[in-house]
């Protein structure tokens, strides 16, 4: 493992570490050493060097190397048959591949046909009970199936005369999606530890309300974006109904502004009535300006945001449910390939014990052909369990992709709408600051009503004389 590049797969601060090893989303780094906690040592292009999380990154596929024959190895135990090559794992251990049947096996194999042969899956490299790629480990036990027995003596592998150890089964399938068995199941850090992320807690399904069908977590995640879309648009509704009411209130108030009512009122009273009465005109337009920016600043933005949201929820969906139907058949081949070995087991086992009672040639022959067609199945199954690997670690990825796609935009989206939220009740406090200042004058001339005055100017204006009458005398 020392000396592996990875890829960071999301960006990670530093600060759960005492020497954390910060950086951003796809840096390239050369892990340095490796711990048990599923930390790893590692040091940057620039030179930094830190521990991070295991599940922060990826580790990049070596090309296999070809191997080095050692001193004496290749030439006291003769050729390799036609067709096979030597090769070097990532790990150090030889393997050989056979570049006809595309066959991979740790044993060196030989010209003899038959020969038990160990298959080595190409994706050996696991990290915190994940491979390389981010797919769970399948560990293939005995009690699923038993395949070629790594030894020279005269059993068949599969025989039921080869003595089988009884292993707990380490993973189990769920909806032809493969988990760690409960009962050993490996320490798992979440790929976003503290965060509560999408990409950590939607794995599963589960049954929907009624308890009739079953909902895949993707589907969960999918309904809450519909969902958000559609109190979005409630949103604007709402909104587009305040309006509605701040044009009607604006109309009115206009109307009643010139309303001819209490007119003939005169002096420092009729100046405050009619300033009265222009506030409200004044107060109208204010709730007219106040309704045409609901409408621009926050109705049509709560309209328009993701117009396309819907659409693009159908292709994620979409994508997301071909992957799993693709899985869903690499996981049939599986059981096939398991049920067909199983039959050349059976095979197997029968042609043996014809052996055990009567000793031919014709005999011998047919549990060679058996044990060939045994090992070819067996091999079968290796091909058909790593494309299912292959097709559930491209699943996860993808999954993990788009899950945290979904989180950013349900982030963007409630950020979105509280802006918008915030403008109006911003708008609002502007809008009552308006309305104060329209009746600021109106105070101001309230607080100058003077009686005493008003009778003065009235008088002056109206008098009709200040002679008073006087007794008559005779």
């Amino acid at each position: 493992m020392s000396g592996s590049r990875c890829q960071t797969l999301y960006p990670f601060s530093g600060e759960r570490h005492r020497q954390g090893l910060r950086f951003a989303a796809g840096e390239l780094i050369t892990v340095l050493q490796v711990s048990d906690g599923g930390w790893w040592e590692g040091q940057k292009e620039d030179g930094l060097r830190g521990w991070f999380p295991a599940s922060y990154v990826q580790l990049l596929e070596q090309k296999p190397r070809k191997a080095t024959p050692q001193t004496g190895e290749d030439t006291l135990n003769g050729h390799l048959p036609p067709g096979w090559q030597s090769y070097m794992s990532p790990q150090g251990r030889r393997y050989y591949v056979n570049t006809f049947t595309n066959e991979t096996t740790w044993e060196r194999p030989s010209s003899v046909p038959g020969t038990p042969k160990s298959p080595v899956s190409q994706k050996s490299s696991a990290v915190n009970g994940y491979h390389i790629a981010g797919t769970p480990v399948h560990q293939l036990d005995s009690g699923h199936m038993s395949l070629r027995k790594a030894s020279g003596d005269q059993q068949s592998p599969g025989s039921p005369a080869a003595p089988r150890r009884q292993s707990k089964e380490s993973s189990l399938t769920i909806n032809c999606v493969t988990f760690p068995h409960p009962d050993v199941m490996p320490e798992q850090q979440l790929l976003k530890p503290s965060e509560w992320s999408y990409c950590d807690y939607f794995w599963a399904d589960k049954k929907d309300s009624q308890g009739n069908n079953t909902v895949s977590g993707f589907e969960i995640l999918l309904q809450k974006q519909l969902k958000g879309k559609q109190m979005q648009k409630e949103m604007a509704e709402f909104v587009r109904e305040r309006i509605k009411i701040e044009e009607e209130y604006a109309k009115n108030l206009s109307k009643l502004s010139q309303n001819s009512l209490a007119a003939q009122e005169e002096g420092t009273l009729g100046e405050a009535w009619a300033q009265l009465k222009k506030s409200l005109a004044d107060e109208a337009e204010v709730h007219l300006k106040f309704s045409s920016k609901l409408q621009s600043e926050v109705e049509k933005p709560l309209l328009n945001f993701r117009e396309n949201f819907k659409k693009d929820m159908k292709k994620c969906d979409h994508h997301i449910a071909d992957l799993r139907k693709q899985l869903a058949s690499r996981y049939a081949a599986v059981e096939k390939a398991r049920k067909a070995l199983t039959e050349r087991q059976k095979d197997l086992e029968m042609k043996t014990q014809q052996l055990e009672v009567k000793l031919s040639n014709k005999t011998e022959e047919e549990i060679k052909k058996a044990r060939r067609k045994s090992t070819q199945a067996g091999d079968d199954l290796m091909r058909c369990v790593d494309l299912y690997n292959q097709a559930q670690s491209k699943w996860f990825e993808e999954m993990v992709t788009t899950t945290l796609e979904l989180e950013r935009l349900e982030v963007e989206r409630v950020e979105m709408i509280r802006q918008h939220l915030c403008q109006y009740t911003q708008l609002r406090h502007e809008t009552d600051m308006f309305n104060q200042s329209t009746v600021e004058l109106v105070d101001q001339l309230l607080r100058k009503v003077d009686p005493a005055k008003d009778r003065e100017l009235w008088v002056k204006e109206h008098k009709t004389g200040d002679i008073r009458p006087v007794d008559m005398e005779i």
